[in-house]
């Protein structure tokens, strides 16, 4: 399944300046496992070492944060767009 992912200006380091790339994957884990072979290092900015979604990192499959969905498990069907948002802080 190829999908869109839309990268913060924070990550765009990793793409190239990309602010948007294609990656192929059935679910969440393995979108990022695909961005991850594509551009090394990415996935850890994301994802904890315990495999999870970093708690100041949000993730939307379309329009649903997937910790409301399966989390890392998400189906991301052919033709989604996935965004990466880091939370903001601070006043």
């Amino acid at each position: 399944m190829s999908v869109s992912v839309r990268i913060p200006t924070i990550l765009r380091t990793y793409t190239g300046g990309d602010s948007e790339v294609s990656a192929t994957g059935a679910t969440l884990a393995e979108v990022l496992d695909d961005l991850d072979a594509q551009f090394a290092g990415i996935k850890a900015r994301i994802v904890d070492e315990d495999g999870k979604l970093r708690r100041f990192v949000n993730v939307y499959v379309g329009n649903d944060d997937v910790r409301f969905q399966d989390d890392l498990a998400t189906p991301t069907p052919d033709g989604t767009e996935i965004s990466v948002i880091p939370a903001v802080a601070g006043g």
